[in-house]
């Protein structure tokens, strides 16, 4: 699996792909989730929301084990130090240099007890994501929070991301939660304000 490219200078003042994130990817991740793998396999979110193809991308991944914090046991509700696996993901455009978006996320080590292949970075990517990981040990996603922030980049992620000078990135906080409503995922992820746009469609209940 290749590395995440940190050099910088190839793609800045080229074109990037631009990624439109919109809510409805997250029912669209569900409805997928228990579907026959190969129909898993032909594409992601990345896809979805960039248009391109999976041949189109480069993929990254790689877990470890870790504590949990105190910010990330009150959020997942176990004593701090629990167990938690920690994934970093890094995709980008096979015809660019830079990722389109930095990507950490939490588990808690115990719920993924059922099957070791979780636990294997060597399995991703994944067909059909986080959500039919969890399916695979009896866990349905009934929700999914996003809290989304903007700052100015760090000179790590302006150098990751390839930032043009002065561009902010956008901060999002997911936090998915089963129907026993447990915190089961929560990720960090970062993503460029020169490429991301967010899109949240709201239906409304009829009178």
């Amino acid at each position: 699996m290749p590395k995440p490219y940190e050099v910088v200078g190839e793609g800045l003042g080229r074109p990037r792909t631009p990624a439109v994130r919109d809510n409805s990817r997250h029912q669209w991740e569900k409805n997928r989730a228990r579907r026959p793998r190969p129909e898993r396999a032909e594409s992601g979110v990345t896809e979805r929301d960039t248009g391109l193809r999976t041949g189109d991308l480069v993929f990254y991944a790689k877990y470890r084990e870790t504590g949990a914090s105190g910010e990330l046991a009150e959020l997942f509700g176990v004593p701090e130090g629990t167990a938690l696996v920690e994934r970093t993901y890094r995709t980008r455009c096979a015809a660019e240099s830079a990722p389109f978006s930095l990507v950490t996320s939490y588990l808690v080590r115990d719920m993924l007890a059922g099957n070791p292949d979780l636990l294997d970075d060597g399995k991703e990517p994944w067909p059909g994501g986080t959500q039919n990981q969890l399916f695979t040990v009896g866990i349905e996603v009934d929700r999914i929070e996003e809290r989304v922030t903007a700052r100015p980049p760090t000179p790590q992620e302006a150098r990751v991301l390839e930032l043009p000078p002065g561009t902010s990135v956008l901060v999002v906080r997911k936090t998915s939660y089963d129907i026993q409503d447990r915190a089961v995922d929560i990720t960090h992820i970062t993503l460029p304000g020169d490429r991301t746009e967010l899109v949240f469609t709201t239906a409304l209940e009829r009178w």
